[in-house]
């Protein structure tokens, strides 16, 4: 649209005050969401701003529908394509590496329990140590400990 053109401009507000709304309402039918729907007929807008008015007179009202259905169509097969992970989804997935300060974090408990451990009569220390260090059965510490 020509900025110096004040009809045009006027002749746009006044198509927009009249049409924004029922646009909106008949995009969200096709776009899916009301954010889609509203980007559909903001783009429907943007064209008719370089669209000439004498082409479109009295064609005004099935150019702008043709065309923010066409557009809400578009949007919604580009939401398509793209995928989108869900909250829970994004749970799921696993990073290679562990997150900042993990290992920090791992080594300050590894200590801890370590300490603890340390405060026990030596028979206890040797049996935890032996299961959850080694990684033997209870079977295998009893035989070893003749307990």
């Amino acid at each position: 649209m020509d900025k110096q053109d004040p009809e045009q401009a006027a002749w746009v507000r006044e198509t927009l005050d009249r049409y924004e709304r029922p646009l909106v309402r008949y995009a969200l039918r096709y776009a899916g969401d009301l954010e889609s729907a509203r980007d559909a007929v903001q783009d429907t807008f943007l064209k008719l701003c370089l669209a000439d008015p004498a082409a479109l007179n009295g064609k005004l009202a099935g150019w702008l529908f043709t065309v923010c259905r066409n557009r809400a169509l578009d949007l919604r097969r580009k939401q398509r394509r793209s995928v989108r992970l869900e909250d829970a989804a994004e749970r799921q997935i696993e990073c290679p590496m562990p997150p900042p300060g993990a290992a920090l974090e791992a080594d300050e408990t590894r200590a801890l329990v370590y300490g603890e451990i340390d405060k026990l009569p030596a028979n206890e220390r040797e049996m935890i140590l032996m299961k959850f260090h080694d990684g033997l059965t209870y079977r295998e510490i009893s035989q070893i400990t003749d307990t």
